[in-house]
């Protein structure tokens, strides 16, 4: 019998139990702190263009600047796990898969106590508020968010939540469910290496073009709320981590022929949705510049230019479209044995119907009848 000053391991794990709740949770708060920490230090020049980004005029004519080094945050964050690996082995990841709920939990909590501090802060005055988010009704105010720019001094709380727990943690839980993997078979099955590869790349590309989230609707246009707060914290970090945590648990083994099928279905989906959005955000912030400077465009009343040729001539959102192909990629790599990982390209479908409605009745009522002549020439939506 161990004495009572020794701590029993689980012969499973080999993790002390009695961490268990509690870990969950202090590791669900290190991880913002340390992406916070990193996105205040990270300059690995003394070029404060190459960090500072100018975002777009909003409504009282202000514009804002955002720190932007989310690529450097996630490589730092990369080495540190793999110094992880190098010095402790692969179980202090393991912990990630035995106490999942708990961390699920845990980021929950994070979420709520962030949105109500957020939402409490908007009563302050000379706050500007999101128009969407200040119906007077405090559960959908709470939900959608109040101000639309929360910030503490030059920390942008919004734009740092877009871009960095989420994706981080969600990069973090796939690795370690690979590792679970391993841990399991003693090898990594082809598409939970492809997992790692697909879904990181697409995390790492989202904080390598980190200005291009400036242009989205998310910071010009919504407030930031529970909704955002617990979508980044916990819907990414951990439902978007959904086909490898099913890999982990149940292998799957692929054909060649499905592989090949995949990646081509991986390539042309980001090849759209990674055009579609550089096409826009390069058009947007110059229209001059020479990558977009042959695109056909309308101008507006309101002095906008609307690119009627090029990506956005195909379709109205062809990045959506995109963004899906690539959804269906990842759900193929856990075969058809259970329907499981298909919840994640059933969600997202509604997602992207349900913004690319939101973002029609925005352009219709801000552009009015430039927009239905806009709609004239370009016709299709999401899918050309």
């Amino acid at each position: 019998m161990p004495s009572k000053n020794e701590s029993v391991l689980n012969p499973k794990t080999t993790k002390y139990e009695f961490l268990g709740p509690i870990g969950a949770f202090l590791m669900i708060t290190v991880l913002p702190i340390l992406t916070c920490v990193l996105h205040l230090s990270c300059q690995f020049d003394d070029n404060p263009s190459r960090h500072w980004v100018e975002g777009t005029q909003l409504r009282d004519g202000s514009k804002l600047k955002y720190k932007v080094n989310g690529f450097y945050s996630m490589i730092l964050t990369l080495f540190i796990i793999i110094s992880i690996l190098n010095t402790k082995g692969h179980e202090p990841l393991l912990f990630i898969d035995d106490h999942f709920i708990g961390l699920i939990t845990s980021s929950i909590i994070v979420a709520f106590i962030l949105s109500l501090y957020v939402y409490l802060a908007s009563f302050q005055e000379g706050k500007l508020l999101a128009l969407g988010g200040n119906s007077g009704n405090i559960i959908y105010d709470f939900m959608i968010g109040r101000e639309l720019n929360p910030r503490i001094g030059s920390f942008d709380i919004k734009c740092f939540v877009e871009l960095r727990p989420g994706l981080i943690c969600w990069t973090v839980v796939n690795i370690a469910m690979a590792i679970k993997q391993y841990h399991e078979l003693g090898y990594v099955t082809i598409g939970m290496f492809l997992i790692l590869i697909f879904q990181g790349w697409y995390c790492i590309d989202a904080v390598y073009n980190e200005p291009a989230v400036l242009t989205t609707m998310d910071i010009t246009t919504d407030g930031f709320g529970w909704m955002l707060s617990f979508g980044n914290f916990t819907w990414v970090g951990f439902l978007y981590a959904l086909q490898a945590r099913y890999l982990a648990l149940h292998p799957v083994h692929l054909s060649r022929l499905q592989i090949t099928f995949i990646i081509c279905l991986q390539a042309i989906g980001y090849a759209i949705f990674r055009g579609a959005n550089n096409e826009k955000n390069y058009f947007r912030n110059n229209p001059e510049d020479p990558r977009v400077k042959h695109l056909k465009y309308i101008t507006t009343e309101a002095g906008s230019r609307l690119i009627i040729s090029g990506w956005w001539g195909r379709a109205r959102h062809i990045n959506y479209l995109g963004d899906w192909l690539i959804s269906w990629a990842w759900c193929l790599l856990c075969g058809f044995d259970d329907i499981i990982p298909y919840f994640y390209v059933v969600y997202f479908a509604v997602l992207l119907i349900h913004r690319e409605f939101r973002d029609e009745e925005k352009c219709r009522n801000k552009y009015k009848k430039d927009w239905d002549r806009y709609c004239e020439i370009v016709k299709w939506r999401i899918i050309p």
